[in-house]
């Protein structure tokens, strides 16, 4: 299953990386240092290929997590069902909660680092469907 990691930090890349290879994900993950980056790999590809998850920070510079999903809004319906997205962020903030709400493609919120047990929850919650390169 196609797996897209977009951090600005690169231990937290590293650490994620590792617990995201533990989980099958080595030989379709691909990592990005930033919104921008993925956004430049991703949007002239959306009509061949998606990625089943994305996991997604929210505090970067330039493009912030946040405006890489305004970036991805308008394709959320050709995405739907195809594509989730995890939400990674170091802040406790409720606002965080109450924002990411407003995006359909948003799974939920992971609160840095991501461990063992909540990748073993993601993968274990994926239907069928949205596995494999769509």
């Amino acid at each position: 299953m196609d797996t897209y990691l977009i951090d600005d930090d690169p231990i937290a890349l590293f650490l994620t990386t590792q617990v995201l290879r533990l989980e099958g994900a080595d030989s379709h993950l691909r990592t990005f240092p930033g919104a921008a980056a993925a956004l430049a790999y991703l949007l002239p590809r959306l009509a061949t290929e998606v990625p089943a998850l994305i996991f997604l920070d929210l505090n970067m510079p330039e493009l912030t997590g946040w405006d890489f999903l305004d970036a991805l809004a308008p394709h959320a319906p050709a995405l739907a069902g195809r594509c989730r997205i995890y939400l990674l962020t170091s802040s406790l903030a409720p606002a965080d909660t109450a924002s990411a709400g407003a995006y359909p493609l948003v799974s939920g919120i992971i609160h840095k680092p991501l461990d063992q047990d909540e990748a073993e929850a993601i993968w274990a919650n994926i239907p069928g469907q949205i596995t494999g390169r769509c």
